[in-house]
């Protein structure tokens, strides 16, 4: 029976290695953060950035499996949120920049003319969109 176990948690570890490689794998790939470090001229930091962003990974799967709570109020949960959408907006942007996807679009809608709008529009649908998802407790 533990043999059994232990088996199984074997087999866990790696598949959520191989998935979480897989992921900082994407997340490198898609340069991500060589675009910060180009942006904010601190290239010669990228290794740090790297490592801060594994290191940050690995603790955030710590904290969700094990069901460590942060005590940080409802201030904290919010700064928490602000970070979370900048990672998942600066991803998002990151795939968009690499997959050409407006640009292409744009040209084969035939409303190139109106690209502010559309980003626009876009940016209000996500946060409108992340609001009612956060808030519909409320």
């Amino acid at each position: 029976m533990w043999i059994r176990q232990i088996l199984l948690a074997l087999i866990g570890l790696s598949a959520g290695i191989a998935a979480a490689g897989g992921l900082f794998a994407f997340i490198v790939e898609l340069g991500v953060i060589a675009d910060f470090a180009d942006r904010t001229h601190t290239g010669d930091k990228i290794l740090i950035y790297e490592d801060s962003t594994a290191v940050g990974g690995i603790l955030g799967n710590l904290c969700y499996v094990f069901g460590i709570g942060i005590p940080a109020g409802p201030w904290g949960l919010g700064i928490f949120g602000i970070f979370a959408g900048i990672f998942v907006g600066c991803w998002a942007m990151a795939l968009a920049e690499i997959l050409n996807v407006f640009p292409v679009f744009m040209r084969r809608a035939r409303i190139v003319r109106y690209m502010s709008a559309f980003v626009i529009s876009l940016a209000i649908g996500k946060g409108l969109g992340a609001g009612l998802f956060f808030f519909q407790g409320w």
